[in-house]
């Protein structure tokens, strides 16, 4: 994977820096697994504008990503690695052996041809998805479940990677990309390898309309506002604002919001970086 820096031909492209998308093997999805995605402009069924700073964008077309993994001990071959709009991953779109045919999320190193297989007692290979009890020690691991049985939610997006760290009875320690550790059902799937495109990182937009284009408006500044629409709004000049906080008062830039008595405090061993 690379990046390209353009020309400055125009002022937009003095400091836009473009994917190579060198890992792209086609530009045409497939059909079958294509379902149309409806927008709603911030609006809800109302009508009126209930989140702010949403609109417009360009249309795009949901891609069904297979997010289980659930056929088990079947090998699947890698047919296209594909850009997919809705994340900033790329997905490959695997065929099995009946001829089923299902879009994954891309690990790094992921090659058309390959052959990628989710099991209990598959070989822990790029693209191949594991329980945590079969998973070597040490090993980077994405797309890692919650809940057995819940589908991908954790170290999905570009370049994201978990670590396995240990296990003890029937529960495994994570090393999260948040730096957070935490302990899961060691029974929860993985898969091998770090998601793709982890260039990502490294784009530079280069002009406000590009914003525009992936259905994100203009964002109002909350210290130049009044007094009446945000808590950091008012007075004289350049001489408002007071403590960084949200429109409703909590405050932001270090302040823990994490509940206390959340359930699901016990199983974070170390909280995430500040």
């Amino acid at each position: 994977m690379s990046v390209r820096k353009l020309k400055p031909i125009t002022p937009a492209q003095r400091f836009r820096v473009v994917n190579g998308f060198d890992a792209i093997t086609t530009d045409k999805p497939e059909k079958s697994l294509l379902v149309p995605k409806k927008r709603s402009g911030g609006r809800n069924n109302q009508g009126k504008m209930t989140m702010r700073y949403i609109g417009g964008g360009h249309k795009k077309r949901y891609r069904i990503i297979d997010f289980k993994r659930d056929r088990k001990d079947l090998p699947a071959e890698v047919k296209t690695i594909e850009y997919d709009p809705n994340r900033t991953a790329f997905i490959a779109l695997v065929q099995y052996a009946d001829g089923e045919k299902r879009y994954i999320i891309a690990q790094n190193g992921l090659k058309v041809g390959q052959s990628v297989i989710s099991g209990d007692k598959v070989a822990p290979e790029i693209g191949n998805t594991m329980p945590l009890t079969s998973i070597p020690l040490g090993t980077i691991i994405s797309c890692v479940e919650l809940r057995p049985g819940q589908g991908a939610v954790m170290a999905r997006s570009a370049g994201a990677f978990a670590q396995l760290m240990a296990r003890d009875g029937k529960y495994a320690t994570i090393k999260l990309p948040s730096g957070e550790t935490r302990i899961v059902m060691a029974n929860c799937l993985a898969t091998i390898g770090a998601i793709s495109n982890s260039d990502h990182q490294l784009l530079v937009s280069g002009k406000a309309g590009r914003t525009r284009w992936l259905g994100r408006r203009s964002r109002t500044r909350p210290v130049v506002m009044n007094p009446v629409d945000h808590p950091m709004g008012g007075g004289e000049g350049k001489s408002s604002g007071g403590h960084p906080r949200s429109r409703n008062g909590i405050p932001a830039k270090g302040y823990r919001t994490r509940s206390k008595t959340k359930a699901s405090n016990k199983y974070i061993i170390e909280r995430r970086k500040k």
